[in-house]
């Protein structure tokens, strides 16, 4: 994990008045609205409130299982964690779209993320799901800034996700030591397609060019198409899912170094200080792409 010295003047978002969405928007034209998002941001700037809700969303079993059989899950009714977020995902993009969001709504770079399972609940019950722009931090690598979600069944909180975003700018926080990550237990090898951005991107959505082909993914400078990183944080979640309980846990994950496609890649477990512990590394074992715990 790189663990960046980070200023102590952080900031919390002012929320405003939510955006009501009655459906989901249609993704083509969210994301081609989010390719040509110009960014205004000036270093200091704080972010607004931005804020989105939705109040009737529906799990369709059929999406479930073929979510559940992409990830490595078993398919059945228990909700992977990761679930949620992934159709949290048009709210996201329609917060960066939004005018008053200063900064580009692609290259935004997903650095964290956690996911509180609180409740079970009835699939079949309607879910009203909420999500806005809450803390921002300048670091040594630009600004981190965070995205926090929230689902309710009968107005009682069920599930909730924070992620962090990076905007790459130049600031003058200096760097500290990095933190190296750490395997635990003994590898598991996995073969990841070349095509699991592209089959991810028909369930979820997320038809971001860097997770499609190599062609689209040379264009935002990488050499090959990569994973999403939600997908892999579920791929691993789906090789412990027997340990998980129905709801009551907590799944952080840092994400580090992006996953391409295709590759052989290196899965690690094990329990510390009362913690379940993961992380996934390339074939050699010297680069991580992510890290995780569960509590």
């Amino acid at each position: 994990m790189n663990a960046m010295h980070k200023s102590t003047n952080q900031n919390t978002a002012q929320n405003t008045a939510p955006i009501i969405m009655e459906q989901l928007p249609s993704m083509p034209a969210l994301l081609g609205k989010a390719a040509f998002k110009s960014g205004h941001y000036q270093l200091g700037d704080s972010l607004p409130g931005l804020n989105t809700k939705i109040s009737a969303l529906h799990v369709n079993p059929a999406h479930l299982y073929s979510y559940q059989s992409l990830c490595g899950f078993e398919q059945s009714d228990k909700l992977p964690a990761t679930y949620l977020h992934m159709l949290a995902f048009p709210l996201f993009l329609n917060i960066l779209i939004q005018q008053d969001f200063p900064m580009k709504a692609m290259g935004q770079v997903h650095l964290r993320n956690k996911i509180a399972v609180l409740e079970k609940f009835d699939l079949r019950e309607a879910i009203s799901m909420t999500a806005g722009i809450s803390r921002s931090i300048l670091t040594a690598r630009g600004l981190e800034w965070d995205i926090d979600v929230h689902a309710h069944v009968d107005n009682q909180l069920v599930w909730s996700s924070e992620s962090t975003f990076l905007h790459r700018c130049k600031t003058d926080v200096k760097r500290s030591r990095v933190l190296v990550a750490k395997k635990m237990g003994k590898a598991q090898t996995w073969s990841v397609g070349a095509d699991t951005g592209r089959r991810y991107s028909r369930i979820s959505g997320d038809y971001n060019p860097i997770h499609l082909t190599d062609i689209t993914a040379k264009l935002f400078g990488f050499k090959q198409a990569i994973a999403h990183g939600m997908w892999s944080k579920a791929r691993c979640l789906a090789a412990m899912d027997r340990l998980l309980p129905v709801a009551g846990y907590s799944v952080d994950v840092n994400f580090h170094r992006p996953l391409f496609l295709p590759s052989q890649v290196q899965f690690y477990s094990g329990e510390r200080q009362g913690q379940q512990r993961f992380s996934l590394f390339n074939q050699e074992g010297d680069q991580a792409h992510l890290e995780g715990f569960i509590s």
